[in-house]
């Protein structure tokens, strides 16, 4: 029996890769194996958005090696399509797999294993291809039961048109290139009959879905077949660009009963030069316009926002835009993201870096308003009923169990365990801590 571990850094998009290479491996006999066990075969699906997860990512590889000294070790991801040479560097690394060939991962083992071949010793084979050549979309697959998820991601898209100034992922990832709209269907369907009731549609650019297939299609027109089919209770979106959210979308979300309540969008910057410096096409007012027509569509609706801090050139002023804007719009959360410099991007080289200290400083004034803005959106929950979906126990610590509401609220109850991946009914009655609100089961 052959025993494996798959390490995965970054995004959702990464996390539904992982899953698809460890599902291909189970069904050729492999057993994930259990902390502590040995282990043959050791895959690390590395993050490089910032210079920080590119360190994260080395750091993953050597605690995989230090820990696993007889395991094969694989290095896939975009910290792999972009910088194969320095995973070269660290001794005890066998393949390095480009994202090109990455969903070939188990094809690769498994033909090793059946040939009996050696794996490579002392210099890493690297299997890397231009990832921007690529114009057909992978269909990797996932089971409802991997890793024993309640609410699976479905990439539905990959790749990236935008080419913002700071940003690494196009060049990683390559163009955008979307899932078959028919084959998307065929696959919340059966995520649905596997015993799913909810799927987060996810990927890399996700309002660009469709527009590189023949005949071209859009998020739209999906959203309004998935409406009209009917075949699961729940569908979240993951990250959408804000000149991305047609009113189609959001009139479809707010009068389905299928969609969630939830938004998440990057702004990165609510000052207009800074947006212009980004490559971001969109402006202040724009965004502002587009929050409060989804605000005024969905009053419920829990709209998340990306905040990049620091980037080259952000006077004071500048963030004081960013700060305004969102403190005066109907946000309820943020991710704030410092500003790291990236080699191969343009803003690497830009003049008019912000000092550490500073983007720190906006860093956690920024992050102090997301708190904020989300302790108001919680109290207004207080009262109310609201349906979850138990995703299980909260700790083994606590009795609680953990659902999620339509609008991205972490709800913490009492019941049994048995009601993990169900639906149920609570009225809301209280904060519980600064992430999450308790209520009881109706």
């Amino acid at each position: 029996m052959s025993f494996f571990n798959i390490i995965t850094l970054g995004c959702k998009v990464n996390q539904y890769e992982s899953d698809a290479i460890a599902q291909s491996l189970r069904e050729a006999g492999w057993v994930s194996a259990l902390k502590g066990e040995k282990t043959d075969l050791f895959i690390i699906n590395t993050c490089t958005v910032t210079q920080k997860a590119s360190m994260q990512s080395r750091q993953a590889v050597r605690q995989a090696i230090r820990s696993n000294p007889k395991a094969c070790i694989i290095v896939t991801g975009c910290y792999a399509q972009i910088e194969p040479d320095e995973i070269k560097k660290i001794k005890g690394v066998h393949y390095i797999i480009g994202h090109a060939d990455k969903h070939k991962i188990p094809e690769i083992i498994i033909s090793r294993k059946e040939k009996d071949s050696p794996i490579p010793e002392f210099h890493p084979l690297t299997i890397r291809h231009d990832v921007t050549c690529e114009q057909k979309f992978q269909p990797t697959l996932v089971t409802a039961t991997s890793r024993n998820r309640t609410r699976p991601v479905l990439k539905i898209q990959d790749g990236c048109d935008n080419f913002c100034t700071y940003c690494i992922v196009p060049y990683a990832r390559g163009r955008s290139r979307s899932m078959p709209l028919k084959i998307v269907l065929e696959n919340i369907s059966r995520l649905s009959k596997s015993g799913c009731h909810e799927v987060v549609l996810s990927g890399i650019h996700l309002g660009r879905y469709g527009m590189d297939l023949l005949p071209e299609t859009s998020l739209a027109k999906l959203l309004k077949c998935i409406h009209e089919t009917r075949t699961i209770e729940r569908v979240r979106l993951s990250s959408i660009e804000p000149n991305e959210i047609s009113d189609d979308i959001i009139k479809t979300m707010a009068e389905s009963d299928i969609f969630c309540h939830h938004f998440h969008i990057p702004l990165q910057s609510g000052d207009d030069l800074i947006l212009k410096r980004m490559h971001r096409p969109y402006s202040r007012s724009f965004f502002r316009d587009m929050v409060i027509r989804i605000h005024e569509m969905i009053p419920n609706a829990a709209i998340g926002v990306d905040v990049l801090t620091g980037f080259p050139g952000e006077t004071e002023k500048a963030f004081e835009n960013t700060y305004s804007l969102i403190k005066k719009l109907p946000v309820t959360y943020l991710h704030v993201f410092p500003f790291s410099q990236r080699k191969g991007t343009p803003a690497n080289s830009y003049p008019d870096q912000i000092s550490p200290d500073t983007i720190k400083t906006r860093c956690q004034k920024m992050r102090e308003l997301g708190n904020n803005k989300k302790m108001e959106f919680y109290k207004k929950l207080i009262g109310e009923k609201a349906e979850i979906l138990i995703e299980g126990v909260q700790s083994k610590s606590t009795s609680y169990l953990k659902g999620i509401t339509s609008n991205y609220v972490p709800v913490f109850v009492r019941g049994e365990n048995t009601l993990k991946n169900c639906i149920v009914q609570v009225k809301i009655n209280k904060l519980y801590g600064k992430n999450a609100v308790l209520g009881r089961i109706l």
